[in-house]
């Protein structure tokens, strides 16, 4: 019967990968009826934790957006790339990379990859090293952010073992930062070079092409909104107080002594708050004074491009968690006796089972909330777990998620592509050279440090 319902859960996970945007969360809620009353079982709690925290952040995001405070980072980053053209293949994930673990999302990204094609370009340097590399950069950042959605999963899931955020961020940082490296060294020499690449030579022979590469060499210039540095300042506060309330407990607020006192969803028996509770008040708060002090409306918010990336998210995490952690609930005995045995052995093999479920859920909070909770009931241990947290950065593998189709749109060469067997596309590579390096060096990093 457990074979049936793995069948009917990849079933559903693959049509909606294929649907993309919110296509995984309703194929979810398919196979959660198909779970219900076609098999008789009972559903597990929906991940509410997970998908208010993905709202809170992008959305605070997405106020910064609407002040200007994007277009502001986007002018820091675009000085940096156009100051060191030669350097793109480095600094383009660098900096991608350094947007994304500030934001907490890989959709922040969008804004960057126009300008590195762009430089990449002008100094004939094949983009799809800097390409291909910026967005495996922007996946890495989420399991390294203080305020991603995937991090707030991991200590939501690890909490109740000791664990800390700073034991997360002490780890992922430092972690997918030398992954990211090694796969900026892999992809430095990659491909031919634009003058010997047979297809960027054909397309050139066009004129119309050519003079739409070489652009009119003019810089569009630059309006800096009444608000934009303000909304930089506070969201950057906001990411600095979930960072000091995450690594110091004792900063937040006890109720446990208060009369009348009742745990509930934000605040556990003890009468702590809990930790993905003070995200989502951190960050929607930081949304009200953005609004507030930088010269922008509510109005304006709910309008940006990346609180539609919100919605997206949420509705894709609520179904497709709800349907996998129902079917991991109600059949844990038998995924525990048949694993249980082979992770005890060989415990790397739990790294390969994480990057193949974010392979097909497209996230990385959803892999944690789905396979976390069963790698601490193999025995992992907590720091483990840490350790090979970037395993989860698996959604490159297959070419489907929006960051990838982005990165190939602005390539105007060519040259980042998705190949003619579907999986041998530009950020295959990168991406399993640089996972891989992020998961060695975080078993390294948290053998030291934890």
């Amino acid at each position: 019967m457990i074979l049936i319902q793995l069948l009917v859960l990849l079933f559903c996970i693959f049509l909606g990968a294929r649907m993309s945007g919110i296509g995984l969360g309703v194929m979810g809620m398919i196979g959660l009826l198909i779970f219900m009353f076609g098999f008789g079982i009972q559903p597990a709690d929906p991940p509410l934790e997970v998908m208010l925290i993905i709202l809170s952040v992008v959305t605070a995001a997405a106020a910064l957006q609407a002040a200007g405070g994007m277009d502001y980072l986007v002018q820091i980053a675009g000085k940096i790339l156009r100051k060191n053209p030669k350097q793109i293949t480095l600094l383009g994930p660098l900096v991608t990379y350094a947007f994304v673990l500030f934001a907490g999302t890989a959709h922040i990204s969008y804004s960057i990859m126009p300008i590195i094609a762009e430089v990449a370009i002008k100094n004939r340097i094949r983009p799809e090293r800097a390409m291909s590399m910026s967005v495996t950069a922007a996946h890495m950042a989420i399991t390294a952010s203080p305020v991603s959605a995937a991090a707030a999963a991991l200590l939501t899931v690890l909490g109740a073992s000791g664990v800390q955020l700073a034991d997360i961020l002490v780890v992922g940082i430092p972690s997918t930062l030398v992954g990211v490296m090694v796969g900026i060294l892999f992809v430095w020499r990659r491909g031919k070079e634009l003058s010997d690449d047979p297809e960027f030579q054909e397309r050139i022979k066009d004129p119309v092409f050519a003079t739409n590469l070489e652009g009119t060499g003019k810089t569009k210039e630059f309006i800096l909104a009444p608000g934009a540095i303000k909304s930089v300042v506070i969201f950057g506060l906001a990411v600095v107080a979930v960072v000091v309330l995450g690594s110091f407990p004792t900063f937040l607020p006890e109720f446990g002594d208060k009369p009348g006192f009742s745990p509930g969803f934000a605040v556990n028996e003890a009468g702590h708050v809990l930790m993905p509770s003070m995200i989502m008040i951190v960050m929607l708060a930081a949304t009200g004074f953005i609004i507030l002090f930088a010269n922008t409306t509510a109005a304006a918010v709910t309008k940006a491009s990346l609180f539609a990336s919100a919605g997206q998210a949420t509705i894709a995490v609520f179904g497709v968690v709800w349907m996998s952690g129902t079917f991991m609930e109600n059949n844990f005995e038998v995924i525990q006796g048949t694993l249980g045995e082979l992770v005890s052995s060989y415990p790397w093999s739990f790294a390969i089972a994480l990057f193949m479920l974010s392979m097909l859920l497209y996230s990385q909070a959803s892999t944690v909330k789905a396979l976390m909770p069963l790698g601490l009931a193999l025995g992992l241990p907590p720091a483990y777990l840490i350790g090979i947290f970037p395993a989860c950065n698996g959604h490159f593998f297959i070419p489907g998620y929006p960051t990838l189709l982005t990165a190939i749109q602005f390539d105007r060469t060519g040259t980042t592509r998705i190949g003619k067997y579907v999986l041998n596309h530009s950020f295959m590579l990168p991406g399993l050279v640089t996972t891989t390096a992020s998961v060695l060096a975080g078993l390294l990093f948290h053998s030291i440090l934890l």
